[in-house]
């Protein structure tokens, strides 16, 4: 899709409702219910993030949205993909300016470019005990991207029309945290499996844009 005929949609979005857990059920692996429970009490004192689904034209105008690989750590979002984002900082006015800095940090595309259209419903993370709270923005030129080393493997570029494709919307096999594997929906979107959290807040975006486009 044109980039410019998104922009011009994609702006009414503002005047929809949010789906929540509506969406976020669709792409929720099915043991999610159930962690959420046990984490119930932690959960109060979650942490808190901000991330940013961020879309941009190519240099052939075409619509984009940029993701990140994740480095390999001892962690438990090791080597998932994710939207660039992080954790909130004292320094932040407030979560859409964790999210702007982070992505201004992540893939080098400077805060002060980037037009917020909308705040998402925020997601609750059980394994790293985060409430993150997603945003989508737009920028108007194509970005000259610059990778984190520390903390990103990978920029990944997906076109619009690959993401709202139902095709790519797949089921995959996982390791929990209960030493089982289980099958969970996902995205499989430039050749990487999206699943979990990302998949979830990405479900959201796209039954909204779906609304408009």
């Amino acid at each position: 899709m044109h980039f410019n005929t998104f922009s011009e949609s994609v702006v009414k979005i503002k005047n929809l409702e949010l789906f929540g857990e509506q969406s976020h059920a669709k792409m929720s692996p099915p043991y999610r219910l159930e962690l959420a429970k046990r984490m119930k009490e932690k959960a109060k004192n979650a942490k808190t993030a901000g991330v940013m689904a961020l879309f941009y034209p190519d240099k052939r105008a075409e619509t984009h949205l940029v993701l990140i690989l994740r480095k390999t750590y001892k962690g438990v979002h090791s080597n998932q993909v994710g939207f660039p984002g992080g954790k909130y900082e004292d320094t932040d006015e407030n979560l859409m300016v964790t999210a702007l800095r982070e992505t201004e940090e992540e893939v080098g595309v400077p805060r002060d470019t980037v037009n917020v259209i909308k705040t998402i419903s925020p997601l609750y993370i059980p394994p790293s005990n985060f409430m993150v709270h997603p945003y989508l923005g737009l920028i108007d030129d194509t970005p000259k991207f610059i990778k984190q080393d520390e903390e990103v493997e990978d920029i990944l570029e997906v076109q619009l029309m690959d993401f709202l494709d139902e095709r790519n919307v797949i089921t995959t096999n996982v390791p929990t945290s209960f030493n089982v594997r289980v099958d969970v929906p996902a995205f499989k979107l430039n050749g990487h499996i999206v699943w979990g959290a990302t998949a979830m807040m990405l479900g959201e975006i796209k039954d909204l844009l779906k609304q408009v486009l």
